[in-house]
């Protein structure tokens, strides 16, 4: 793949035109276009700069090696220092440039994951097994076995089994 095109396809991922891209890079837009057609070679600190607003590097740009697709069970991070009955394992590591991450959240009846203040980000969740009760700024949600649920990270969240049974959920945060 001819540096251009790899370059417009990166552009295009992120969602800019050719003229977002250059206002963020400080550059034209006839810079931008003749950089995606190979009509111009630009020096590495320029390359630096569009890769970076691009959200990337030289290395990982012009690397050959092939980003990892399957995450194997034995591979898990579990989390720790976690409250009584709150199990959390990471399903995907060793990822840099990832804009989600994915956890399993295991709830023993009554137990509650630690509130969260506000952040960036939304966040997930599909409720594999059991019921869970998802406080949102002191407003009390019901998610479940089948359901799920989606919010905005910017409130005081957190999840509480009210059950009598385990509860089991694919929880996915942006980042």
């Amino acid at each position: 793949m001819k540096l251009g095109s790899k370059i417009k396809r990166l552009r295009i991922a992120r969602g800019y035109t050719q003229e977002e891209l250059a206002d963020r890079c400080d550059l034209s837009r006839s810079f931008i276009s003749q950089l995606e057609s190979d009509k111009v070679s630009p020096s590495v600190e320029t390359l630096e700069r569009v890769l970076r607003v691009l959200g990337t590097d030289l290395k990982h740009f012009f690397s050959d090696e092939p980003k990892k697709i399957v995450f194997k069970k034995n591979e898990r991070v579990p989390v720790y220092e976690l409250p009584k009955g709150v199990k959390i394992d990471i399903l995907m590591d060793g990822i840099e440039d990832k804009e989600v991450d994915a956890k399993i959240v295991e709830l023993e009846p009554g137990a509650q994951t630690e509130q969260e203040d506000y952040h960036d980000g939304d966040e997930f969740g599909f409720v594999i097994e059991g019921s869970v009760e998802i406080y949102i700024d002191g407003k009390k949600y019901r998610a479940n076995e089948g359901d799920c649920f989606y919010y905005s990270a910017d409130c005081i969240h957190y999840l509480r089994n009210p059950g009598k049974e385990k509860a089991k959920i694919l929880w996915l945060q942006t980042i």
